[in-house]
């Protein structure tokens, strides 16, 4: 079992930078693939970005590459996601997700809340 709480999110304006961190609990965090999703108002949940359990591979929505970045410290069982340039669009609830391979995720975080005031 894995406990994931968010935090990080917050209010900011367009064009700002936000931090979002997850918090995973118990030892076998690093052996997770780890996943940002987000689920704007009106809209589905969608998928934002990945990372294996060494770090090394990633993957990002289209609509985030070259402004967001997904990193993990495995030895603070965390995983990070630094947003910037942000956009009315990328308003929503984060979530992080822990699964053994990438596109199933068995835990979830509860959310935290990114708006963006154009």
């Amino acid at each position: 079992q894995v406990q994931l709480v968010e935090s990080g999110g917050g209010l900011v304006q367009a064009g700002g930078s936000l931090r979002l961190s997850c918090a995973a609990s118990g030892r076998t965090f690093r052996t997770y693939v780890m996943g940002w999703f987000r689920h704007p108002p009106g809209k589905e949940r969608e998928f934002v970005a990945s990372i294996d359990w060494s770090g090394s591979r990633l993957s990002y929505t289209d609509s985030v590459k070259g402004r967001f970045t997904i990193s993990r410290d495995n030895a603070k069982n965390t995983v990070y996601l630094q947003m910037s340039s942000l956009k009315p669009e990328d308003a929503a609830v984060y979530y992080c997700a822990a699964g053994r391979e990438p596109g199933t995720y068995l835990y979830w975080g509860q959310g935290t809340q990114v708006t963006v005031s154009s």
